[in-house]
């Protein structure tokens, strides 16, 4: 633990020479009001947007560091100096909690989603019905595989895996798996047609003129798809609450919900 907690004070360091001290203040102290998100792949469009409006609004600077909600608590729990985590599932940020990072009347459900299957916008698959007895051994064909977040860590891989198992697929796909690092990532590779399938959030799909939605998973496949938001343990505090409360704005809901979010 010692040895992590210093990686992380050499990369705020390297942080501070190469962006500037307003990003270097939230591991320094040095500026208040800037602050350090880390947020799950699916909300980097939307959270970009809000931090625009943190910043023309004069409330401060917010650097976003993107990634599956796996990756990012971890580091988090090595001591990464972050102040808001959003994470795209319950489980990640329950383990902030048990790691003393999160308390429990600092964190918020924010944001839902739903599970969609994508293939590449000019494929020739029209449709899949996703129910018991469909078959996505077809779609794949004869050496396609399967593009999601990697289920063993990722909210969006396990949210999918959940969702076949329900419907009695997953032992059709299981060993044609492209798991990647986060959903982002799996959208990817159906752009670019490296897997001729894919499972992730309809919000991923929204944005993306290269894939097309085949199918949408039935909402009681899986767990309901839940993002909650937290204010972090020795973060800014005061900065890092009026972030969060510009979160549940009436502009805010309208950036998430222009990018296909459910607002809670």
């Amino acid at each position: 633990m010692i040895c992590m907690k210093r990686i992380w004070q050499l990369w705020a360091m390297v942080l501070l020479v190469c962006f500037g001290p307003g990003l270097g203040s939230s591991a320094a102290g040095a500026a208040e009001n800037n602050l350090v998100v880390f947020a799950a792949a699916s909300t980097t469009n939307a959270l970009n947007d809000i931090g625009t409006l943190y910043e023309a609004r004069g409330m401060g600077q917010v650097t976003f560091s993107f990634a599956s909600s796996s990756t990012l608590a971890k580091q988090i729990a090595s001591g990464a100096p972050a102040d808001v985590f959003v994470s795209a599932d319950l489980d990640w940020m329950n383990y902030l909690e048990e790691k003393k990072r999160v308390a429990p009347e600092n964190r918020l459900d924010l944001l839902g989603n739903q599970l969609v299957l994508i293939v590449p916008a000019d494929s020739a698959i029209k449709s899949i019905d996703l129910k018991p007895g469909a078959s996505l051994a077809d779609a794949l064909g004869k050496e396609g595989r399967l593009a999601l977040g990697d289920p063993e860590h990722t909210p969006a891989g396990k949210y999918g895996r959940q969702a076949l198992t329900h419907l009695g697929l997953w032992d059709q796909v299981k060993d044609r798996l492209a798991p990647m690092k986060d959903v982002r990532a799996a959208l990817v590779m159906v752009e670019r047609a490296e897997a001729p399938v894919g499972v992730v959030y309809a919000t991923d799909a929204a944005i993306s003129q290269k894939v097309r939605v085949v199918g949408s998973f039935p909402a009681d496949s899986h767990p309901p798809i839940v993002y909650p938001v937290a204010t972090l343990s020795g973060a800014k505090v005061e900065a890092a609450k009026r972030f969060v409360t510009l979160l549940k704005s009436p502009e805010a809901r309208a950036i998430f919900t222009k990018f296909g979010f459910t607002v809670r």
